[in-house]
């Protein structure tokens, strides 16, 4: 009996862990304004803003080119640069979208 409650435990946890860590997921998504500009949105699966979440512009050769921050409205804009390049949302070890601009669109 006592080795049943213990696993029912043991399981109820791993279950919420589990649910939680799911539940933190970064999404970002971006797009070609058609003005020159970079339309970046970001956030969390649970409805977390991105404020404040780091944004890095790299080139082809993964160069940094461009740094910056979300914005309150959980946005990040930035000029479009030549060639191929990738938007990255940075919210740490394992939370991170890259976003390649063939994947940008109008």
């Amino acid at each position: 009996m006592r080795k049943s409650v213990l696993l029912s435990i043991c399981l109820l946890l791993a279950v919420f862990f589990a649910s939680q860590a799911l539940a933190h997921t970064p999404l970002c998504s971006c797009s070609d304004e058609g003005d020159g500009t970079i339309l970046c949105e970001g956030g969390f699966s649970d409805g977390g803003s991105g404020e404040g979440v780091k944004m890095q512009v790299l080139d082809a050769d993964g160069k940094v080119i461009i740094e910056g921050k979300m914005n309150e409205d959980s946005e990040f804009i930035f000029k479009k640069p030549e060639g191929e390049y990738t938007a990255i949302f940075d919210a740490g070890p394992g939370h991170a979208v890259k976003v390649p601009s063939s994947e940008i669109t109008e």
